[in-house]
C-alpha cells in the first residue's frame, strides 16, 4: 500500500540518545504514525545485508527484502540532530548509494515487512538445523517466541523497539548453548587461568628494591656526601695549619722586637 501511496515523498527524521534514528514527520500523517516509527540508516542498511548473505544458499528472495522497505536518501541537514529525507525509487540491494530504509509497517501483521521477517526467520531456522548438532530441531514457532519474549521487558518498560534491533535479532538467533554462550564459557576459563597465574607483581617489587642499577641516585648522594665531609676536614686542616704558622711568626717577631726596644 505505501509502496504505491504518492503522498509519502519525504520524512523528518531525527538521531535518538540511542544512537538509531526516529521518524519524527512523514509527508503521509494520514497512513502513516509516526509514534515509535524508526528508521533504518545506510551503515545498518550494510549490516543487514552482511547477515543476510548466508541466507542466500538457503533461499533467500531478493523480491521480499525489496518490498519490505522504502528508500530514502538524505536532502537537507535541518540541525539539532534533525534530517529531512527524500524518497527515490530503487532497489536497496542494487544502489550504491547509501540510503535510508523505512520498513513498510502499515499492516504490521500481513504487509511487506512482516512477510520479509517471516521469510528470514524461516530461513535462519533451515540454516541452523543444518549446521549445528542438535538434538532437537528448531521450530519457526519456538524461535519466534525465544525472540519474542527477549523484547518484552522493554514494552514492558514502555520502551520502543527499533526495527533494526527486531531484524538482527531473528538473524544473530542461536539457540542456548551455542554461540554467545560458547563464547561467554570461553571467556570465564579464560578468567580462570589469570586467577591461575602468580603473582608477580610481588616478586617484580623485590627485584626493583635489590637491583643495584635502580640505586644510581643513592650512590651519588652517598658519594656527594663523601666527598662534601672529605673537603670540609680538609678545609680545616688548612685553617688549623695556617693557624699554627701565625703562631709560629708571632713568637719569631716577639724576640727581635724586644732587641730592638733594648738598644
Amino acid at each position: 500500500m505505501a509502496k504505491g501511496s504518492p503522498q509519502l515523498e519525504w520524512c523528518v527524521v531525527r538521531l535518538g540518545e540511542d544512537h538509531n534514528w526516529w521518524v519524527d514527520e512523514v509527508s503521509d500523517p494520514v497512513h502513516w504514525d509516526v509514534d515509535g516509527l524508526s528508521i533504518i540508516d545506510p551503515r545498518q542498511v550494510d549490516h543487514i545485508v552482511e547477515l543476510i548473505e548466508p541466507l542466500r544458499e538457503y533461499g533467500f528472495d531478493q523480491d521480499v527484502f525489496e518490498r519490505a522497505f522504502i528508500a530514502f536518501r538524505i536532502a537537507k541537514d535541518l540541525g539539532k540532530g534533525k534530517v529531512r529525507l527524500t524518497r527515490v525509487k530503487q532497489p536497496l540491494l542494487e544502489s550504491e548509494e547509501k540510503l535510508f530504509a523505512l520498513p513498510d509497517v502499515i499492516d504490521e501483521e500481513n504487509g511487506p515487512y512482516a512477510d520479509f521477517l517471516d521469510h528470514i526467520t524461516r530461513l535462519r531456522v533451515k540454516m541452523l538445523n543444518e549446521v549445528l548438532d542438535l538434538e532437537e530441531k528448531l521450530t519457526v514457532d519456538e524461535v519466534e517466541d525465544q525472540i519474542r519474549e527477549a523484547q518484552n521487558s522493554d514494552f514492558i518498560e514502555g520502551k520502543a523497539v527499533h526495527l533494526f534491533t527486531e531484524i538482527t535479532a531473528i538473524l544473530d538467533y542461536t539457540p542456548e548453548g551455542f554461540g554467545d554462550d560458547d563464547e561467554e564459557s570461553d571467556k570465564g576459563r579464560a578468567e580462570a587461568e589469570e586467577d591461575d597465574l602468580p603473582d608477580v607483581e610481588e616478586e617484580e617489587d623485590e627485584k626493583m628494591k635489590n637491583d643495584t642499577s635502580l640505586k644510581w641516585d643513592e650512590d651519588e648522594d652517598s658519594d656527594e656526601d663523601g666527598e662534601g665531609k672529605k673537603k670540609e676536614a680538609d678545609d680545616e686542616d688548612e685553617d688549623s695549619d695556617a693557624e699554627e704558622e701565625d703562631d709560629a711568626e708571632e713568637e719569631d717577631e716577639k724576640p727581635r722586637r724586644s732587641g730592638k726596644r733594648s738598644r
